[in-house]
């Protein structure tokens, strides 16, 4: 629903055309990471929209979940050892990997791209992966420890708990969820475990909330479980790398579109496309540029486009996502 240029498959515009400038100008090879929705192109209803001006839609996807469901609303899914996962009347126009993005270049050789015109990244955690209590992705809900998007993966936030160091717990509630008792929550965390494991949701956040003093606005764990979450599926680790290949593998004019949740994934963001974008990176006190770096991108948004009072009433948990473009040189 972030996306926009898109049309249904009747060709009725669904979203304005001012942010058609987001999207590629050409209208060959689109690639998506995004679980949000038939490979992020559905509306709220379910309907599913069709991107009718590309003439191929590539979908990276690594939790299983998401590629069933997507593959359901297309009529069928099949495994990635052999079928294809399109009914026929889409049959060369859309496809699903089972990967992560941090493989991008891998993925898009896959695909038979050497270079794609337009690359969509939708980043972290869906709202139907928080609303899945089985899934172990919020604190609302009692459910062993989890969190991982690929089922795949050995470790998983129950792991984080009860086997990471006080030290090491403390940096990643510090770093990844700033949370201003870090230090705190991580030695009630090792102390309370000692006596047996912290093994579900509840017994986490009610720890974390009796660890924070005072009064709460928002509950109290929901930083802690945004630092656990982002410590498991390694989120902001991939979101360097895949940034740096996506640049790589865009054809020239081609335009690549992250959005983002929190200020973490922005800062990088903003950071990595501005660095992209200058001719030197040298320090300010070096005279003389030395680093023989020449700017890969454009920025497209000087400022990150932020959800629209309509679109916030629609759906409250887009309040704190932000859109970067840029375009290749």
């Amino acid at each position: 629903n972030n996306v926009n240029g898109l049309f249904s498959i009747d060709n009725k515009e669904l979203l304005p055309r001012e942010f058609e400038f987001i999207l590629p100008r050409k209208n060959e090879r689109f690639i998506l990471w995004t679980k949000k929705s038939i490979f992020g192109l559905s509306d709220i209803n379910g309907k599913i929209i069709i991107p009718i001006k590309y003439k191929r839609v590539s979908s990276i996807e690594n939790d299983d979940f998401y590629i069933t469901e997507n593959g359901n609303n297309l009529n069928g899914v099949y495994d990635f050892n052999g079928k294809n996962i399109i009914p026929e009347k889409y049959k060369g126009k859309f496809e699903i990997f089972k990967d992560n993005f941090k493989n991008l270049d891998t993925v898009i050789y896959l695909a038979g791209y050497e270079k794609v015109d337009g690359i969509l990244m939708d980043i972290g955690v869906s709202s139907k992966q928080l609303d899945d209590g089985e899934r172990g992705f919020s604190y609302k809900y009692s459910a062993r420890l989890d969190m991982r998007m690929d089922k795949n993966q050995k470790i998983s936030a129950y792991e984080v708990v009860n086997e990471y160091s006080e030290e090491a717990l403390m940096k990643i509630f510090f770093e990844y969820g700033e949370e201003r008792y870090s230090r705190k929550i991580a030695k009630w965390i090792v102390e309370d475990r000692v006596e047996k494991p912290i093994e579900t949701t509840d017994e986490l956040a009610l720890l974390v909330a009796r660890a924070i003093p005072g009064k709460h606005k928002k509950h109290p764990a929901k930083k802690i479980f945004q630092a656990i979450r982002i410590e498991v599926n390694k989120e902001l680790d991939v979101l360097v790398e895949a940034i740096d290949k996506a640049v790589k593998m865009l054809n020239t004019k081609g335009r690549l579109s992250i959005i983002t949740f929190h200020s973490l994934e922005d800062r990088i963001v903003k950071n990595h496309f501005r660095d992209l974008s200058l001719d030197c990176i040298c320090p300010s006190e070096i005279p003389v540029c030395r680093c023989d770096h020449r700017s890969k991108v454009k920025l497209i948004t000087r400022k990150p486009i932020e959800p629209s009072k309509d679109e916030l009433e629609i759906n409250n948990r887009a309040h704190s996502s932000k859109l970067r473009v840029c375009e290749r040189l």
